[in-house]
């Protein structure tokens, strides 16, 4: 293989390994309910704001940062990075 290839295709690895994904999850141990909060591209930091959505509180959040998400963040020089927040509302008592 030529020594030109061998460096493109390392480059296109590290790329790739840059805009790797994950995936966190928190739970409260409070019964969900059917009321969701979804911010599919949140611009970080990203507060949501959950007291009126939630008069219970909350049961569950997400934070997901996808390939597409860290594809931007790489692109951008990590100068606009996203990551989808999902939050369960919890059920009344």
């Amino acid at each position: 293989m030529h020594p030109h290839a061998r460096r493109c295709i390392a480059l296109a690895a590290s790329v790739l390994a840059g805009a790797a994904c994950y995936h966190a999850t928190i739970v409260t141990g409070a019964k969900p309910s059917d009321t969701i909060i979804d911010k599919g591209w949140a611009t970080l930091p990203a507060t949501v704001e959950t007291a009126s959505k939630c008069p219970n509180g909350v049961a569950r959040v997400e934070t997901r940062e996808s390939f597409w998400n860290g594809l931007v963040a790489l692109l951008t020089f990590q100068i606009y990075t996203t990551m989808s927040i999902k939050v369960t509302c919890a059920a009344a008592n």
